[in-house]
């Protein structure tokens, strides 16, 4: 069983900037496919980003960078530039084994999920 928990959410202007966190049990964290997910009000959940196969979801791309500290076992989105359109609860997810092309784009490819962040950008 791997549990996630992700911090780092919070209310920012139009423009500012955010890094969530999301920290993982387990102890083979090296080996997993890990990503980023947010949902909307309203809205189904979308993806965000995913690694070690680094992919992004076009709406993001340029402005968030997904990366990982595995001496942490902890996995990180810096979100830039945030636009009030990102406002979402944001889920880390992760997969104990790797996720080949496109698959980390794909929320069934993921076994475990976080409980969540909200993330809020004003305009």
């Amino acid at each position: 069983q791997v549990q996630l928990v992700e911090s780092g959410g919070g209310l920012v202007q139009a423009g500012g900037s955010l890094r969530l966190s999301c920290a993982a049990s387990g102890r083979t964290f090296s080996n997993y496919a890990m990503g980023w997910f947010r949902q909307a009000p309203g809205k189904e959940r979308e993806f965000v980003a995913a690694i070690p196969t680094t992919i992004y979801a076009d709406s993001v791309k340029g402005r968030f960078t997904i990366s990982r500290d595995n001496a942490k076992n902890t996995v990180y989105l810096q979100m830039n530039s945030l636009k009030p359109e990102d406002t979402a609860v944001y889920y880390c997810a992760a997969n104990p084994l790797s996720l080949s092309g496109t698959l980390g784009t794909r929320k069934y490819a993921y076994a475990y999920w976080g409980q969540g962040t909200q993330v809020t950008v004003s305009s």
